[in-house]
């Protein structure tokens, strides 16, 4: 048997397949991650995306029951260079192979993904599709491919965050989690402080405040930040909410934080995608190594509030890492601190978060 994958640009790559029998469509991206590849499959930000990763080889340690970000797999589609079949790992339940059939995820190995990485760094991200069915007509694929929309074009939040409030788990002050499509992390990193709500992405204002919170977490999540649904419900109940509480961001949630503060967002070429992006603060100078996950970034020339802090940059490329608006207890980043890649470098954020809501002891 045989797989395929197709891009939009007329490429098309033939391999083993690997996962489930079917096709599916979406963006290709590509992460530069070594380790982590069941982190980033179950990660909600993957929503609508073919998730390539750069390393050559993939699944070497099996599936974990302690490694998810979800409750299933986010990502539509797989492409790997090796996918190991035989892992080895004292705790491992499955192999990915066994782990994205048993999800109804197709996938390819056998590639030269280090040739498609350049091709989507010098194209920018596609549409494409992965096809484990090999009755499939790579023409049809390639019209296919060619005619659908972006999957940012659909509101993919609403596919991934709670349908209500639903209480995560923890004990002490309160906390509201604005969820865009959480990351399992983020809340096991803040029930180590706090009591942990979850509330869905469109709630009011005044329905979060009803929970008498302390504070709100702004989570990750998939699409793009200035969505119309987004604009319309999400960012507003973030204004309304800055001043009321302290509020932190988190990838999606600084993105949509700098929306409610009067920035503008814009789409990157091919995103960050891994466990090794540096940023700098621009204060201090020091700069840490953080993992992101992010197509859209912030336009740091958009702001116009005096009192709104460029915190942190991108090392790399100089795109916004950090804003902040200290007299509202307003502060978020684009990475993630929770997955520690540094390894603990970005682990002040979750005790800075504690300290402003207990007035100095996380």
């Amino acid at each position: 048997m045989s797989a395929r994958l197709v891009l939009e640009d007329g490429t098309v790559l033939e391999g083993e397949p690997f996962g489930a029998q079917t096709t599916s469509f979406g963006e290709l991206v590509f992460n530069t991650s070594m380790t982590g590849y069941q982190e980033a499959l179950t990660d909600p930000s993957y929503t609508g995306q073919l998730l390539m990763f750069t390393y050559p080889l993939i699944g070497n340690y099996g599936i974990l029951p302690d490694a998810y970000e979800s409750d299933s797999v986010k990502a539509w589609g797989c492409a790997v260079r090796e996918a190991c079949e035989s892992p080895w790992h004292p705790r491992s339940e499955a192999s990915v192979d066994e782990f994205l059939a048993d999800e109804g995820v197709p996938g390819i190995t056998g590639i030269d993904t280090r040739s498609v990485t350049v091709d989507v760094r010098e194209h920018g991200v596609m549409k494409a599709a992965i096809t484990t069915e090999e009755d499939r007509s790579t023409d049809d694929l390639l019209a296919e491919v060619g005619s659908m929309p972006s999957p940012d074009e659909d509101n993919l939040v609403a596919d991934v965050s709670v349908d209500g409030v639903e209480r995560w788990g923890g004990e002490g002050p309160r906390v509201v989690v604005m969820d865009y499509g959480c990351k399992h992390s983020i809340l096991r990193n803040l029930e180590k402080h706090f009591e942990v709500y979850r509330a869905p992405w469109n709630a009011d204002a005044d329905e979060v405040l009803d929970l008498d919170p302390e504070g709100i977490m702004l989570s990750n999540g998939p699409g793009d930040p200035a969505h119309e649904e987004i604009m319309e419900h999400a960012v507003p109940t973030i204004r309304d909410l800055i001043g009321e509480r302290p509020v932190y961001g988190i990838c999606l949630g600084h993105q949509l934080m700098s929306l409610a503060l009067g920035g503008d967002t814009f789409k990157l070429k091919f995103g960050h995608r891994g466990s090794n992006q540096p940023v700098k603060n621009r204060r201090t100078g020091r700069v840490v190594i953080t993992s992101q996950n992010h197509g859209f970034a912030v336009d740091a020339d958009t702001f116009e509030d005096p009192d709104l802090e460029v915190a942190e940059t991108n090392a790399s490329d100089g795109t916004l890492e950090a804003i902040g608006l200290p007299g509202k207890q307003a502060y978020s980043v684009q990475y993630h601190p929770e997955a520690n890649p540094g390894p603990l470098d970005t682990e002040h954020f979750f005790n800075e978060f504690a300290e402003e809501i207990t007035g100095g002891g996380a």
